[in-house]
């Protein structure tokens, strides 16, 4: 276990390492220049204000020469320092980071509790009238652009129910402490983490209805039914365990990319977290704290995936550890 461990953990600081080298050079190629747009915020064109800017923050230095510093910097968990808001990126990060966890993992736990429990509803119940109106649901949340499903439940429960906030992360000068400032976070949490989890879903439930009818043609399970198991127990112990598999893998793929994939999410609820962060960072052309978002979301997708493994060998004990 600890020699797979390891090999994966090395194997994900080359992949990290090869991320790095490459956002670092695909932001520097896109158009727009981050000294200009800080001379423009400032009210001044002037050239040599701008080349005051680019030498003030090593913007004048040669590529090669920046990405070292850059390299060498993150090597020393240090992530930069923000041209437009004049932190440290590290600091900027960890301030939103636990917001965007809290709403991507909750809107995970939704969407993977949801959609395995429709999946092995709609498989059981195979060619019946809930199969039918489970599948059709699951296609609808996919299709329908995220943004618009956020937009509705707005309208539905925040403007016209008055049930549920409408944005934010917590009710702005209400000072609450303890219980009740968790029941406040709570209510902000529901609107966007159900919209992120519904999307999510659908995914979850069609692969688990697929797996677990193909599960359910295999000999083994005709076995099980040959020996007089109830049908119950033939579900949940053999037939949903071994299809959960895929499902897996894929939850571990998407739990990572969670993270910096809730832009839309975040931008419509206005939730203070790093998805919105790094949408704000790439119009004002902050090279620094972009591509801090970026090292942040691609270490975590690679924690994850490693987790995934583990989880692998918990789901299903005939798996080998192999690297």
């Amino acid at each position: 276990m600890l020699s797979f461990v390891a090999q994966r953990l090395l194997k994900a600081v080359i992949v990290l390492l090869a991320i790095i080298v490459l956002n670092f050079f695909l932001i520097r190629a896109a158009p727009g220049d981050p000294a200009t747009v800080m001379a423009g915020e400032a009210g001044a064109t002037d050239e040599l204000f701008v080349a005051q800017l680019r030498e003030k923050f090593g913007l004048d230095r040669p590529m090669h020469e920046q990405l070292f510093i850059y390299v060498k910097g993150i090597a020393s968990l240090d992530l930069g320092f923000s041209f437009r808001q004049q932190m440290p990126v590290g600091k900027l990060i960890a301030d939103r980071l636990p917001a965007t966890l809290l709403l991507t993992g909750s809107a995970f736990l939704v969407s993977l509790g949801l959609g395995v429990l429709f999946g092995a509803l709609a498989a059981r119940r195979a060619g019946s009238w809930s199969d039918t109106a489970i599948t059709v649901l699951a296609l609808i949340f996919y299709a329908t652009p995220l943004f618009w499903v956020a937009l509705m439940a707005i309208l539905l429960f925040s403007v016209t129910l008055d049930w549920l906030p409408s944005f934010g992360y917590e009710t702005v000068g209400a000072g609450y402490t303890g219980l009740a400032h968790v029941l406040d976070v709570g209510a902000h949490l529901v609107l966007p983490a159900l919209t992120l989890g519904l999307f999510f879903m659908a995914t979850y439930a069609r692969m688990t209805r697929a797996s677990m009818l193909e599960v359910a043609r295999l000999d083994f399970i005709k076995t099980a039914r040959a020996k007089g198991l109830r049908a119950g127990v033939i579900q949940r112990r053999h037939v949903l365990r071994n299809a959960l598999l895929p499902v897996v893998t894929l939850a571990g793929l998407q739990a990572g990319t969670l993270v910096g994939g809730a832009v839309l999410t975040e931008t419509v609820f206005a939730w203070p977290g790093i998805g919105r962060l790094m949408y704000d960072a790439l119009l004002q052309r902050d090279y620094n704290l972009l591509l801090g978002v970026f090292v942040v979301s691609s270490a975590m997708v690679l924690v994850f995936n490693l987790i995934t493994d583990l989880i692998y060998r918990l789901v299903d004990p005939r798996i080998e550890m192999a690297a």
